[in-house]
């Protein structure tokens, strides 16, 4: 039995798609993916509930983190409504065809967000807090019940909160790159925000972990233990390329800019990986700076990711 990814020509799904031992890969654009993964098997799927019957056929595991990027684009109605359909009606779909399914996957391993808990001060979060009320953690909560939606048919659905997540070859790290790298880096706003944060080998291994431990289910933070504020990760990245961090973004000219995707910027949530550490998880990046360094020894720059397909 096998693993198919949904979203596997993302960022995360890349990197993923490497730790498998030949995964099936699910998307919209079945060249681009062939492309991407020459010898990997490629099934269509656009989201709908519609896809063939044999769609799950030999399917043990499902990583599900298909949606549109919330990186990318001003945040209008229509781009609110294509993350949000995305992730919830996607999700839908995914599980209406496990319902359908003659024989049905074991373990459904869903994509979510640390968005789930809302802008939250310096508030310790773990997996038992209760969500927030902004759009984010509106679309998270709902996200997250779609997929639980799978237990009622006999599986094991375990929902990845991820925190900001920090690769060589995209990612965020990849948009914030350019102006440290120019020396004109700083913090946002008043930089006491705190960011959860991953670096990307740790979260496909928390991944895998939680497709080999039965015994996880339900919500799991897919964070680095250490969370740190805004202002520590900017002088944390300056120092990485011993560049100076002086120019602060003000928060109001953030919204100018950016409209409403600012308040995720300047939101603050300080999340600890309370499960994973139960479960006995060891962190190979605990920290930012040996995260950032592992990252950028000597990188000349990085690439944009493609949205997830």
């Amino acid at each position: 039995m096998g693993a198919l990814i949904t979203g596997g020509s993302g960022f995360v799904g890349q990197r993923l798609a490497k730790r498998l031992s030949r995964p099936i890969i699910a998307g919209r654009s079945i060249e681009k993916i062939k492309h991407l993964f020459a010898d990997s098997e490629v099934r269509k799927w656009d989201g709908s509930p519609h896809a063939d019957p044999s769609f799950l056929d030999g399917v043990d595991t499902i990583f599900h983190l298909a949606g549109e990027s919330i990186f990318h684009g001003r945040w209008d109605t229509a781009k609110k409504e294509r993350i949000r359909a995305s992730r919830i009606d996607g999700t839908r779909s995914l599980v209406e065809l496990i319902a359908g399914a003659d024989k049905k996957p074991t373990t459904l391993i869903c994509s979510s967000a640390v968005g789930y808990y809302g802008s939250r001060g310096d508030e310790i979060l773990t997996e038992r807090s209760a969500p927030g009320n902004d759009f984010l953690a509106q679309v998270c909560r709902d996200w997250e019940e779609e997929a639980l939606r799978a237990e009622e048919h006999g599986v094991r659905v375990v929902l990845i909160r991820t925190g900001v997540v920090l690769g060589d070859k995209g990612g965020a790290l990849a948009q914030m790159l350019p102006p440290f790298r120019l020396g004109l880096g700083g913090r946002l706003g008043n930089g006491r925000q705190y960011m959860s944060w991953i670096h990307i080998d740790d979260l496909t291994a928390i991944m895998l972990h939680a497709m080999e431990n039965q015994n996880l289910r339900g919500p799991i933070n897919a964070v680095a233990p250490l969370p740190v504020t805004n202002n520590d990760f900017t002088h944390a990245l300056a120092a990485t390329l011993h560049r100076p961090a002086f120019l602060p973004v003000p928060g109001l000219a953030l919204k100018i800019v950016l409209g409403e995707f600012a308040d995720v910027l300047l939101s603050s949530q300080r999340v600890i990986p309370a499960a994973l550490q139960q479960a006995g998880y060891t962190y190979a990046f605990p920290k930012i700076e040996e995260a950032l360094k592992r990252l950028l020894p000597d990188h000349p720059g990085l690439i944009l990711p493609d949205r997830e397909d």
